[in-house]
């Protein structure tokens, strides 16, 4: 179960900003101004060849633009690199020395932090000190306190209280080190509760089979190869995983949630549905595979952070 887990190339970065203005308001879908902003100051900062990319996804026309008077971008493909934005933020206003922290995941072929230093850090340095900013945003408002690199269930210093450690140097499987897919308790599982807004193709009720079809979708991510399809997936698999994975999808047909407390995305956000699912119970066998996708984020709008569940 899971024996393909050292084939999934990822890096989380734990991004810690201490606001350094009297107050600053942050959007309800933070995600989706990070998005702007960073990526267009990323696009600003490139050679021309380099930033057509950038351009094109972001929707920038002109060769330069003020970050923050850009449209948001389109949401489905706003970088053209895999990266997740996953904002943490607990309130909408805040005040003088206060935190605001999200996490920052590369995937793929992008899961390099030669990627993390060149490109997206001078990014959010920039961020930090724009100059003639509207009141009250965050730009220009805040230093980059801390950052933290996962490995396992651990967040190892990357930047403390502002200072860089060039020596560190996080590989793209280290997040894998000694995390458990399993309950700690062993107790059985019974809610899937979507702490971001999730789009799948089903419009329907999700289902525990829908989400497990999602992740595998999402698992294209890590086929080597030109435009890998969900059917490569199949085949890059390993042979015991393919059965047991295949059970594990047939299985979860019988799965339908018993109650179900979802509403409407909140206003700002993308993605169509938030809140919670209750099941009888969640079959101890896809637990694993549950929480690789809770990770890894599925279905649509990924780069904003849509997609990723607890699973109690």
């Amino acid at each position: 179960m899971l024996s393909f887990i050292n084939q999934i190339t990822l890096i989380r970065y734990l991004i810690v900003w201490k606001v350094n203005g009297s107050l600053v308001k942050v959007p309800s879908c933070l995600s989706a101004e990070l998005s702007q902003n960073l990526g267009t100051i990323i696009a600003n900062r490139l050679p021309t060849q380099e930033a057509r990319a950038w351009r094109k996804a972001l929707g920038i026309t002109q060769e330069k633009r003020d970050p923050l008077l850009l449209p948001a971008p389109a949401p489905s493909s706003p970088w053209p690199i895999e990266v997740v934005l996953l904002p943490y933020p607990v309130k909408r206003i805040y005040g003088q020395g206060e935190l605001i922290m999200w996490e920052l995941k590369l995937l793929g072929i992008h899961a390099d932090h030669n990627l993390f230093l060149e490109l997206l850090l001078p990014a959010m340095e920039e961020a930090s000190t724009l100059a003639h900013t509207p009141p009250k945003t965050l730009w220009g408002r805040f230093d980059i306190h801390n950052i933290y690199v996962a490995k396992g269930e651990k967040w190892e210093p990357l930047v403390t209280e502002g200072k860089l450690d060039l020596n560190y140097r996080p590989t793209p499987t280290q997040w894998i080190d000694g995390l458990s897919f399993l309950p700690k308790s062993g107790r059985a599982m019974h809610r899937i509760h979507w702490i971001t807004p999730f789009e799948l193709d089903d419009q329907q009720e999700p289902t525990l089979h829908s989400v497990l079809n999602a992740l595998v979708a999402r698992l294209v991510l890590f086929v080597p190869g030109k435009r890998p399809t969900v059917d490569d997936v199949w085949t890059w698999l390993p042979d015991e995983e393919r059965t047991t994975l295949r059970t594990v999808l047939d299985d979860a047909r019988e799965c339908t949630p018993t109650r179900s407390a979802l509403k409407a995305a909140p206003k700002g956000w993308p993605g169509r549905r938030i809140g919670s699912q209750l099941y009888t119970t969640i079959p101890h066998h896809m637990v694993p595979y549950l929480q690789l996708a809770s990770i890894l984020h599925v279905g649509k709008h990924t780069h904003f952070g849509c997609g990723t569940f607890k699973l109690e």
